[in-house]
C-alpha cells in the first residue's frame, strides 16, 4: 500500500467519524444548550474531535424518549 492511497483512506475515515460525531450530538439531549454547544464544537475538531467526543462525551447524552 502506497502513501497516498493510506493518506487518502486516514482522511476519509476521520471525515466520516466527524460527520458520526456531529449527528449523534444532534441527536442527543446533554441536559442544556450550552454542553450541547460545548460537544458539538468539540466534535467539529478536525482529526482529534471524534476521539475526544467518543472517550467523554458520548455517554454523557442520552437519546430523547420517541413519541410514539
Amino acid at each position: 500500500m502506497d502513501t497516498l492511497t493510506l493518506m487518502i483512506g486516514l482522511g476519509i475515515f476521520f471525515f466520516l467519524m466527524t460527520c458520526w460525531a456531529i449527528m449523534d450530538v444532534a441527536g442527543k439531549d446533554f441536559g442544556s444548550t450550552e454542553k450541547k454547544a460545548l460537544w458539538g464544537i468539540i466534535a467539529w475538531i478536525p482529526f482529534i474531535g471524534f476521539v475526544i467526543y467518543f472517550i467523554f462525551g458520548c455517554r454523557k447524552g442520552k437519546k430523547p424518549a420517541s413519541a410514539v
